[in-house]
């Protein structure tokens, strides 16, 4: 099922308009996620919005905003004054330049979304829209209203439709210099740089993300699945640190060598991977954790009874006995 559009509106350059949707285009929804329970009952724990000096819950409708200015003192603002004050960026992007996409520095980055045409009309707008940015090999920036926020847009054709990335203000973007003015000035000798150039070019590769596992998220998969079923868990020790490196040119040349042995196995199994489908995942593991980070009352429902109907024909089953072990002779 698609996700739904976390904005409608209108896509504007000059005088050619089309109604446009705006889709997320990353989920962390597939994530292992928690839920805060009471250790002494296992019962969920429920969060209630309460006056700070009365103690008493708060009905949302007597929720307002508010502005602080000293430590008891806050300024009132309503949401029809907040309706008041809204842009008209609120139901259009409206293409204010276009810029050379390596102008936008990767700091001003936030998080990418999909815009596609809204609806059955404005397919031959968005289409003039799209390739015009694409002819020109510019990224076109507007502003859209999001959660009451006015942001930049950054729109560059993807396929058949938009990707637009949303950017930081000037002001959201920390100096670099209060974190690098400290950094000495080291000199670097050409061996040693020849060196660090020979493991780069030992390591270099195209990027492909589907080869990167997120190793964390599969180790709470195996820890939650071990719980499950039953299974004891162990404590991994703390993996060892060395020290500061005391000989810089024998760490480069010894790191230099680790690569060169390293390279034909990687060789090796990248070629009998090629063209290959990946493999299906190992039963037991994501599936089984549905009902616990799933996103839905009715999956957890449909495993429990799938789990009560099992339940009897594991207690008919007779347990099998130890296996024998015989002696030679």
């Amino acid at each position: 099922m698609a996700p739904r559009a976390n904005w409608k509106g209108f896509l504007r350059l000059s005088l050619v308009t089309c109604p446009v949707a705006l889709y997320p285009a990353t989920s962390d929804t597939e994530k292992v996620s928690f839920n805060q329970i009471n250790r002494k009952t296992g019962h969920r724990i429920k969060y209630s919005k309460v006056d700070a000096e009365t103690g008493e819950e708060v009905a949302n409708d007597d929720i307002m905003k508010g502005y602080k200015i000293d430590t008891d003192t806050y300024i009132e603002v309503s949401k029809d004054e907040l309706d008041d004050i809204a842009l008209e960026s609120t139901r259009t992007i409206e293409i204010d330049e276009f810029v050379p996409k390596s102008d936008i520095d990767g700091r001003y980055l936030i998080r990418p979304y999909y815009l596609v045409p809204d609806g059955k009309v404005g397919h031959d707008a968005f289409a003039v829209i799209r390739e015009t940015i694409r002819s020109m090999d510019k990224v076109a920036i507007g502003r859209v209203v999001l959660t009451n926020r006015e942001h930049i847009i950054a729109l560059e054709p993807l396929d058949k439709g938009l990707m637009g990335t949303l950017l930081r203000y000037p002001y959201e973007v920390r100096s670099e210099k209060e974190y690098f003015d400290d950094i000495q000035d080291v000199k670097i000798t050409k061996d040693m740089l020849d060196l660090a150039k020979h493991i780069v070019e030992q390591k270099s590769a195209s990027f492909e993300p589907e080869q990167f596992e997120d190793r964390y998220e599969q180790a709470l998969i195996d820890l939650i699945n071990q719980k499950r079923n039953g299974l004891s868990t162990k404590t991994k020790a703390a993996p060892k640190t060395t020290g500061n490196v005391i000989n810089l040119m024998d760490a480069l040349k010894r790191s230099l060598a680790g690569e060169k042995e390293a390279a034909p196995a990687a060789a090796k199994t990248q070629e009998k991977t090629k063209g290959k489908k990946p493999k299906k995942a190992v039963a037991g593991q994501r599936e089984m954790l549905l009902p616990i980070s799933g996103s839905g009352k009715r999956a957890a429902k449909e495993t429990a009874k799938e789990a009560a109907k099992e339940a009897p024909k594991k207690a008919e089953k007779p347990a099998r006995s130890p296996a024998r072990t015989k002696k030679a002779g």
